[in-house]
């Protein structure tokens, strides 16, 4: 008879990418997908992505405004990530592009070869018949989604 040898490591992901944007339901998956990291020991990336605007703006000064948003939105989540990557003992990076969200998030998957993608459900009514981000990854991403709430 033969004994099974013990393993060490995690089946387990060992990347983590999680798509925050500031809204509430992003900022609860990154707090799963946080919690997630730390009881598996995986790296966490945290994608944020600066929405190009839909259309040409006319006005230079409301081009500034909007950069100016997003640049604050990206340095509170640096400073929230970074406080409690460290309290947490976690191995976590912000990662800050321009772009389609949907895009980065599976451009940053495939260059980081992550094995999973957290992400918040959508809060906006119009997203139940076109479509979300969320739904869109579910159909179409060949790695396994988490749609946090």
């Amino acid at each position: 008879m033969t004994t099974a040898r013990f393993e060490l490591g995690t089946d387990g992901p060992s990347r983590i990418l999680v798509g925050v944007d500031g809204s509430e339901t992003s900022l609860r998956a990154g707090a799963y997908a946080a919690g997630l990291a730390r009881r598996q020991g995986s790296k966490l990336i945290v994608l944020y992505v600066k929405p190009v605007p839909p259309g040409p703006i006319q006005a230079p000064e409301a081009v500034v405004a909007i950069e100016q948003s997003q640049d604050q939105i990206a340095a509170e989540l640096r400073a929230t990530l970074e406080g409690n990557a460290a309290r947490l003992g976690l191995d976590a990076e912000l990662v800050v592009r321009g772009g389609n969200p949907y895009a980065e998030l599976l451009a940053l998957a495939e260059e980081r070869k992550v094995d999973a993608i957290v992400v918040g459900a959508s809060a906006q009514a119009g997203h139940r018949l076109v479509g979300s981000l969320a739904s869109k990854l579910v159909r179409h991403a060949t790695w396994p989604v988490t749609v946090v709430p």
